[in-house]
């Protein structure tokens, strides 16, 4: 299997120019450049940038240049001191992983994927050009049931970039919110940069304890790691009527730790290697209720099991977004955490 050169330790830049309030008084204070020396400074090589199509286009479709220059910035501060660069995006015109059920028509919507396709034309031609710039086609299909489609939809896209970027990295993630058991469902790489792309939160019941968007999550929940398969899935089924069983179920009920989690990747792992495709993990994290320690404990394996296989990651998130690894919650391990990022 091959590695996602370049893009192996990195971090989420959430909600600067998505997910938020796309205002310039944000997102001038929000990130500065100060903040790319500091994510180079926490031993990392790369960002993922996540963009909303509203920060760059506007309801018509036309393009909004001051939304592109916040972009810039960035692609130009990140080769300034050294790291690359992974523009996702985050959002598109007619779909979001955050109301997907409301968001079915851009998968049998021509109009809807043409301004999609248009929007990546236009990404691809602007940044296409910077060797240290990879794309990431859309953040989180969420519905398992349009696989195929969104194989097609994907393919159409990345044949667009290729137009004006033929040698820069696309990535593509699968259905059920990106889920690593979805990494077998893409499509067959149609060339050699092509990067299988998850998202990994698991034990979700951990990484999400007290959610508040979570409608299954009781916001005073709590629990710790590690914690044996059996466990949680008491804990699961005794406290939040079974809402988060189903991951405990694949695994035998005395894995605990590293054990458990790696469980979860030995199938995307072969299916990569039989395709001879990267795999990176776009996300991974855990929510600022859970104890510090913990957490640090949870990256720590975490880290093991990417190093063990030589997958690419990028953390969730850099600052707030209720995930922020420099967020004063942290602020008593971050410097055990910069070593398992």
């Amino acid at each position: 299997m091959r590695t996602f050169e370049g893009f192996i330790k990195g971090v989420n830049i959430g909600g600067w120019l998505s997910q938020c309030w796309l205002k310039k008084e944000h997102m001038d204070t929000f990130i500065t450049e100060q903040d790319f020396a500091d994510i180079k400074n926490l031993g990392l090589d790369h960002i993922r940038l996540p963009i909303d199509y509203m920060l760059i286009e506007n309801e018509e479709g036309e393009p909004l240049e001051e939304g592109y220059e916040y972009i810039d910035k960035a692609v130009l501060w990140a080769k300034k001191y050294g790291l690359n660069v992974l523009i996702d995006l985050h959002r598109t015109a007619g779909y979001s992983f955050g109301n997907f059920k409301d968001c079915s028509g851009f998968f049998t919507d021509e109009v809807l994927q043409e301004r999609f396709f248009s929007l990546w034309d236009k990404l691809s031609a602007r940044y296409g050009k910077y060797d240290h710039v990879a794309f990431d086609l859309l953040n989180e299909v969420v519905d398992e049931n349009v696989s195929d489609k969104w194989n097609e939809i994907a393919l159409r896209a990345i044949e667009r970039v290729r137009k004006n970027a033929p040698d820069n990295w696309i990535l593509v993630g699968g259905a059920r919110y990106n889920h690593i058991y979805s990494v077998k469902e893409l499509l067959l790489p149609p060339d050699d940069k092509i990067v299988y792309s998850f998202h990994y939160y698991e034990p979700h019941i951990f990484s999400h304890q007290g959610a508040s968007w979570e409608k299954t999550m009781p916001l005073e929940f709590r629990v710790s790691y590690p914690l044996s398969a059996e466990e949680y899935m008491d804990i699961s089924d005794t406290q939040l009527n079974g809402a988060y069983s189903w991951f405990f179920k694949q695994i035998h009920k005395d894995a605990k730790g590293i054990d458990m989690l790696e469980h979860m990747f030995l199938e995307a792992v072969e299916v990569a290697k039989e395709r001879n495709v990267p795999l990176y993990c776009g996300e991974y994290g855990v929510i600022v209720n859970a104890d510090p320690q913990d957490t640090l404990r949870w990256y720590k394996d975490m880290n093991a099991i990417f190093t063990k296989y030589g997958i690419g990651r990028a953390a969730w998130s850099y600052k707030k977004m209720g995930f922020g690894i420099i967020d004063d919650h942290m602020k008593d391990v971050i410097d055990d955490l910069k070593n398992y990022l």
